[in-house]
C-alpha cells in the first residue's frame, strides 16, 4: 500500500517569525518528487515537516494510513549523514535489531545492501573513516535496508563529486522504481531533471508552483519559477 499524505493549512512559526506556509497541499503515494527553491525557501522545513520531526504551529498533516505505521514506514537522510562510530556492517544491522529481526536475517541483508552500495569490501570498516561520498551511500544504504515506503532526502549530494554523485542517483532510482516513495530537495537542477518525475517550487515558505517535471522544466508557469530556472536571484 503507497502512503500519500494531505496537508491542510500547515504552517511552521519561530519566535513570532513565519517559517513555512500556509501550504495546502496533496502528495500521492508514488513518485520521485523534487522540491526546489533558493536558500532560505523552507525545503528542509518542509521535509522535517512531512516527516514529523518539525512541530507544526496550525494546521493538520494527515497520513492515507494510520500515523504509527505512517512513521514507521519512513525514513530521513540527511544533508551531512550521520554515522555511528560502530562498522559499516553495525550501521547497517541497527535499523534491522530495532526492528528485532533474527540474525541469519540481518546477516543476509546487511550482505545484500552493503554489495548494492559499494562497500562489501569495508563492512569491518569504522564508518566515521569512510569518504564522504561511502558515508552518504551507507547512510541512504541503512535508511532504505528496512524497506520505507517513503524516503525523505536534504540535499544528499550537496558536497559530493560527479562520480559518488552518479552512485547515489542510481540507488534511489533503482530504490524508487522498487517501490519506495521518494520526496528529495536539491539545489542541483540538472539532478532535479534526471531524478524528478514531479516538481515542487518554493519561494519564502510556499509553494508558488508544482506539477509533472517535464512541464516544469519546459515551461513553468510561474515568473518566480522561470527566474529560477534561468539562474537569476529569487527573492
Amino acid at each position: 500500500m503507497s502512503m500519500a499524505v494531505s496537508l491542510h493549512d500547515v504552517a511552521v512559526r519561530r519566535r513570532g517569525k513565519s517559517i513555512l506556509g500556509p501550504i495546502t497541499t496533496d502528495m500521492a503515494g508514488t513518485g520521485f518528487t523534487i522540491i526546489l527553491g533558493p536558500n532560505g525557501s523552507g525545503k528542509t522545513t518542509f521535509l522535517k515537516v512531512l516527516h514529523g520531526v518539525e512541530r507544526i504551529s496550525d494546521g493538520a498533516l494527515e497520513w492515507s494510513i494510520p500515523e504509527t505505521e505512517a512513521r514507521q514506514a519512513q525514513a530521513y537522510v540527511f544533508q551531512s549523514p550521520i554515522m555511528l562510530r560502530r562498522s559499516v556492517a553495525a550501521n547497517l544491522a541497527y535499523p534491522l535489531q530495532l526492528e528485532k529481526l533474527g540474525k541469519p536475517a540481518i546477516a543476509k541483508r546487511v550482505s545484500e545492501w552493503a554489495q548494492r552500495i559499494g562497500l562489501s569490501d569495508a563492512l569491518d570498516r569504522p564508518a566515521t573513516r569512510l569518504s564522504g561520498g561511502e558515508k552518504q551511500k551507507l547512510a541512504i544504504g541503512r535508511a532504505l535496508i528496512r524497506q520505507p515506503k517513503v524516503l525523505f532526502l536534504d540535499e544528499p549530494c550537496a558536497n559530493l563529486d560527479g562520480r559518488a554523485t552518479r552512485e547515489i542517483e542510481a540507488l534511489l532510482l533503482d530504490a524508487n522504481q522498487r517501490g519506495t516513495r521518494i520526496i528529495m530537495s536539491t539545489h542541483n537542477l540538472g539532478q532535479a531533471k534526471r531524478l524528478a518525475t514531479d516538481v515542487l517550487f518554493l519561494l519564502n515558505g510556499r509553494i508558488h508552483e508544482r506539477g509533472d517535471a517535464d512541464v516544469f522544466f519546459a515551461k513553468p508557469s510561474g515568473e518566480e519559477s522561470a527566474a529560477f530556472l534561468k539562474g537569476d536571484i529569487v527573492e
